[in-house]
Formats: C-alpha cells, structure tokens, sequence
C-alpha cells in the first residue's frame, strides 16, 4: 500500500484513520485539510514546525497536535522517522467526550518531552502500538487503531492539570451532569444554527436556564476557551468548509457561516489563521485537497 501522498488522503470516503512515515523529505509547504494530525518528532536536529501563526523549534519525542482545519507546515525536519497518526474530523465528534477534550485542547500544539517527561513517554508508547498495529495484518486493524487513538487522548486529558493556566481545570468549574447536558444541548443548538439572530452569551445562557456567570464559567472549563472566541472558532470550522466549495463567493461564506460583516470575517479569520480567507482557499485548491 502506498502512503506518499497521505496529505491528500481522503477521510470522508475511505477511512477514520491513516498513519505515515519514512519519508525522506525534510519538508512539507504549508497546508490545510479537514483532518486532524498528531506528529511524533523524529531524531536529529533541526525539527522545525508551523501551526497556525506559531513555529515551533522541537526535538526527538515532542508532540505536534494539528487540530482539523489548522493551517501547518514542516520547515524542516526529520521525515524518516517520525511518525504522523491522522484522524477525521467525524471521528472526533463522534462522542461527545472527544468533542470536549479537542475544544479543551484547541490552542495546545505541542507537547514538549523536557516539561511533560512521564506523559510524552506513555503517550510515545501508545503511538507505537498503533504503529504495530495499523503495519499488521490483523482484523480489525482500523478499530483497534482507534481504540488507541482514544486511550492516546484519554491519557492527555488525565494530565491536563499540567498545562498552562488558560487550560487548568479547576474545583470551582466543575459542575454538574445536568449543567453538562444544557451546556451540550446550547452548543448542538449554536453549530446548527449559526445564521441565527441571537446567539449571545446571555441568550444562550438563558436557554440553557443557567446564569450568565455559572454559564460563563463553565462553558470555559467544557471548551477551555471563553464563549467568545469558541463562538468564532465554530464559525471559522465551518468558514474553513465552505471555503472549499466551487462557487461560493468569500461573502457568501462568511454569511453562513454566522459573521455579520467581511471585514469581520477577514479579521477574525486573520488572527486565527494567519492569512486572509482568499489566500486559504488558494492553498486547498493548490493542494487539491
């Protein structure tokens, strides 16, 4: 089976996951794809990434995470041996515990082996039992990648305490299984509904029957961001779709994706990405992704 040219490769018909190595290329330009990668970083020196706006200076047994529509790009780094795990987008929101850790842990893209050494050595071993098993010939090879891919995000959401600070989660935010099942309805509600009239805080934290500031709070500890910004970030995951789709036109994506004006869309988009929508839809149709 040939793997070179995985960052085409096709969740939405083919597979949940996808793994590749023992390329002997140092890089690989900047990029954007609907699905998410993890990448163990290989031997030597240098081991340069981008995600986002951020390069990252890494060595053997860090961690990249790309969460799904991220822009990124390897500047130069060892290929051959490090490993890169790929996963839909559907597979992340299939349960809503992997909804929650990928929104807890949106803004985290690496995790370093020096500050994390118990956690990137459990992590670094549950990658190679995926390695042996998506390279065997077993039954089932793809479920059961799965499976580690789960327990690979299980064990990072264990460890979450020894993050930053934006990412701590604290006694006072947690909160109760009825709050989770509001929070969860309101934010169905909002990723279906993005063209809606209202979708402030208040509002949703009255449809939800909670106060403003236990909503505020929680929905932070659910998304590991506040209500603001994870609003703008579903608008740009979808944004980031549209964007993809033969004759839509820039306005016409920004409006369904929920943003009341170009130059609202272009700023946010901007911050998040680095680059105008323009320049990221040229590199999908580049790609040919």
């Amino acid at each position: 089976m040939d793997y070179s040219h995985y960052e085409a490769f096709d969740f939405g018909r083919l597979s949940a996951f996808n793994m590749s190595t023992g390329y002997k290329k140092r890089s690989y330009r900047l990029h954007w794809h609907s699905y998410g990668e993890i990448l163990l970083v290989g031997p030597g020196e240098p081991n340069r990434f981008r995600v986002n706006q951020n390069i990252y200076d890494l060595v053997e047994g860090d961690f990249v995470l790309v969460w799904p529509m991220e822009m990124h790009e390897i500047i130069d780094a060892d290929r051959e041996q490090s490993l890169v795990i790929q996963f839909s987008n559907t597979f992340m929101n299939s349960l809503l515990d992997l909804q929650r850790i990928m929104h807890f842990y949106r803004s985290l893209h690496v995790i370093h082996r020096s500050g994390h050494p118990a956690l990137a050595d459990q992590l670094r071993k549950t990658a190679g039992r995926m390695k042996d098993t998506f390279y065997s010939e077993e039954v089932n090879r793809e479920l059961r990648c799965c499976m580690l891919l789960m327990e690979f995000l299980l064990t990072l959401d264990e460890h979450r305490e020894e993050f930053s600070p934006e990412l701590k989660q604290t006694a006072k935010d947690s909160c109760s299984d009825d709050a989770m099942r509001r929070l969860t309805m309101v934010t169905d509600y909002i990723k279906n509904n993005l063209t809606a009239d209202d979708l402030s805080q208040t509002a949703m934290a009255d449809m939800a029957g909670l106060s403003k500031d236990y909503f505020s709070r929680i929905f932070k500890h659910f998304t590991g961001m506040n209500y603001n910004r994870w609003l703008n970030m579903i608008r740009l995951e979808k944004a980031t779709a549209l964007l993809a789709e033969e004759g839509m036109t820039l306005t016409e994506v920004a409006m369904f994706s929920g943003f009341r004006s170009i130059p609202s869309f272009n700023r946010v988009f901007h911050d998040e990405k680095g680059m105008a929508p323009s320049e990221y839809r040229s590199l999908f149709v580049r790609e040919g992704l």
